[in-house]
Formats: C-alpha cells, structure tokens, sequence
C-alpha cells in the first residue's frame, strides 16, 4: 500500500494503472476508521480491480463553530486498517494542496442541499460538492462507494455525476451499526457513556417509523410524528430535524404511495447525529 500527499503524483500513479486496464474503485473518507469505513472499502474493493481511498478532513464542508479542528484522527491507525481490507493507494492531501492560495471555484446543486442538513449547515454541501468533484477528477474512479447513513449526501453526489456527465458509478452500502443498533460514526467518539445510550433512541424512532408502516400507515405527518414524540421522550435530545420525504428528489410528501425516506438529526450534547430509513424497502 502506498500513500500519495500531492495532486501531481496522485495523477501519475492513477494513469500508470489505467494503462494496465484496470478498473479504480474509490472510497472518500475523512479519517478515523470504524467498521462502517471497511466494509464500504470491502465493497468498492470486489467491484473494481484497484482500491484507493482518499483520506481528508474537508475544510469548505464545516462552517464556523463547527468541529473542523477537533475532528477526530489517527492516521497510522487508519493505515493500518485501510492495509488490512486490501486498500492499494491512499491519498492523503493537506489541505493547501487539494485549495491552493487564490481557490475560488466552487461546486453549488440546488434545491436538495436546501433541506435536512442544508437547512442547519448551509455551506456543508458546497464544499461536499467541490471536494467530491476535484477528487473524482484526480483520481477518476470507475466506481465510488458512500454510505447510505449521510443519505442526502448521497442523493447529492448521484445528482453532480448526473449533471457534470461524468464516468463514474456511485453506489450506496447501506447503514452499518453497531450491535445495539447505533449508526457507526466517527463522530460517535464524541459521546459520553450517559450520551451513547441516549443516543439509542434515534434507531428506535426510527423502528418505530418501520412498525408504523408495517401495520399500515402511510400518512406521512402521523410517521413523524411519532417519531418527534419518541425521540423527546427522552431528556436531552435535541432535534434539529426530522423528515419523511421522497428519497429521489428529497421533497416533503403527505401520504406514502411507495417508499419514502425518514431522515432525522438530532443533538445530544455537544454531538450532533443522523440517521436514516427508506420505508418500503
């Protein structure tokens, strides 16, 4: 496994394999591995012939007072991992290289970054956007795998390779948790012992969602709801959203006809989580 810091080399290394005919998967990251990250590095893995990871904190996708300068790391940790699942190529850029003095260039998509996490966080996009672009034209990947836990994230990226017609798949894994039910995150790391287990409740609501659907209901008002009302039950949470939508276009719907989309954020302390549902999957 090697690691690449620079653009320039970055580029090279990818031409050398490309002239072999080999197929480049990617998996974007910002560092910290859990498990959620290997098995997305697993995927991409048996669906192209070269796995290579970017690894970095994005700083045009965190606002101020956010948690750019706190975000965890561990990069000879990460290495290790990322070696372990079969991982070829990091690239692991500072962040002067990847936003050279004088940057002004910019990826903006309409209308779906203007809800969920758009609404809170109202740069957050843009810069996951220009950041996902500039790394799909560095490393030009056949096939790039995201979690479906930042959902819109990835409704977002599917709407940039539509709209710039650009030669790569993307592909979702689904949610990966831990075993009492929570969505892996780095930012789980944040949590207190009393916290980690307030934070149970947003899988919980988010059965509650399925077992509402199950049994029949599909007004979509009465699912969130409910969902608002677990979610409060328990003291100190603190909702920032919680939405049943349409899981293409990411628009507010009154009654289910299909599948739909429950998507909520909540924080607990300082620790603001996600995490998601498609009803009807």
């Amino acid at each position: 496994m090697v690691v690449i810091e620079d653009i320039a080399g970055m580029k090279t290394y990818v031409s050398d394999i490309k002239s072999k005919g080999k197929t480049i998967g990617l998996v974007p990251t910002m560092g910290y591995f859990h498990e959620g990250h290997l098995m997305l590095m697993r995927m991409a893995k048996e669906m192209s012939d070269h796995l290579i990871i970017s690894l970095f904190v994005n700083p045009t996708q965190f606002s101020q007072g956010e948690d750019l300068d706190k975000y965890p790391k561990d990069m000879e940790r990460d290495k290790t991992l990322a070696k372990a699942v079969g991982v070829e190529c990091i690239f692991a850029p500072s962040a002067e290289e990847m936003y050279h003095a004088g940057y002004s260039t910019y990826v903006n998509v309409e209308n779906i970054t203007t809800v969920l996490c758009g609404i809170s966080r109202p740069h957050h996009f843009r810069g996951v956007a220009t950041i996902v672009t500039k790394l799909f034209n560095i490393i030009e990947p056949d096939i790039a795998v995201f979690g479906e836990k930042d959902f819109q994230q990835l409704v977002v990226i599917k709407q940039i390779v539509k709209d710039l017609n650009m030669n790569v798949r993307v592909v979702g894994h689904p949610t990966i948790r831990e075993p009492d039910g929570l969505a892996m995150s780095s930012r789980n790391a944040y949590l207190k012992a009393d916290e980690r287990k307030k934070a149970l409740i947003l899988n919980k609501s988010l059965h509650l969602a399925r077992t509402l659907f199950a049994e029949g209901v599909r007004d979509a008002s009465k699912i969130r709801d409910s969902v608002i009302k677990m979610i409060s039950s328990e003291e100190g949470c603190d909702i920032d959203y919680v939405e049943v939508m349409d899981q293409k276009r990411l628009s507010p719907i009154m009654t289910i006809v299909d599948k739909a989309l429950v998507a909520l954020a909540v924080k607990i302390g300082s620790t603001r989580l996600i995490d998601n549902t498609v009803l009807g999957e």
